[in-house]
């Protein structure tokens, strides 16, 4: 009896969470019909759709080292409306997208636990520079002393000039 009792509460529960998983697959389901097409998300999340973005700081730290290429890291969020500007710019900035391109590129949307890519705090947009010796740049910098990596898009030309410059140091240094 009390084996019988066991078996019925195991399936009661297999049903329970059986209902509540098709229900959760029914509502994503609606919601994906429901909203509007969404493109798909490439790497560059809008930052420059031809270029060539890693996907983790780790395989940007590797790429970097072993093409001996700078690291040009761009802390962001989606729902940020100084982000979205900078990377409106960024993205339309053709010199900039040139540029790029000598670059090992990454663009994060959440926080590493790499305290080298926070040396001033965790705030968005920042933009860091790392050579291939895995040093982060802390004397390439944007116009704040108090957000020493904050770009805006007024800051533009500035952020062109240390892009110019990361690739000059990596010249002259390695």
């Amino acid at each position: 009896a009390m084996e019988k009792s066991y078996t019925s509460m195991f399936l009661l529960l297999v049903a329970i969470i059986s209902c509540a998983l098709a229900k959760d697959v029914g509502k994503k389901e609606a919601k994906e019909t429901t909203a509007k097409p969404k493109l798909p998300q490439t790497l560059s999340r809008g930052w420059g759709d031809q270029l060539i973005w890693t996907q983790t700081y780790e395989e940007a730290l590797f790429r970097s080292k072993h093409s001996n290429k700078p690291l040009m890291i761009i802390h962001h969020l989606d729902e940020c409306p100084h982000s979205q500007a900078l990377k409106k710019a960024f993205a339309e900035h053709k010199d900039i997208q040139k540029l790029a391109e000598k670059f090992i590129l990454l663009n994060l949307v959440y926080e590493t636990t790499d305290k080298n890519l926070s040396p001033d705090g965790q705030y968005v947009p920042r933009i860091l520079f790392i050579d291939p010796s895995l040093t982060v740049r802390a004397d390439i910098t944007g116009r704040y002393s108090n957000r020493l990596y904050a770009y805006e898009p007024s800051d533009i030309s500035l952020l062109y000039s240390n892009m110019q410059k990361a690739l000059k140091l990596m010249k002259t240094e390695l």
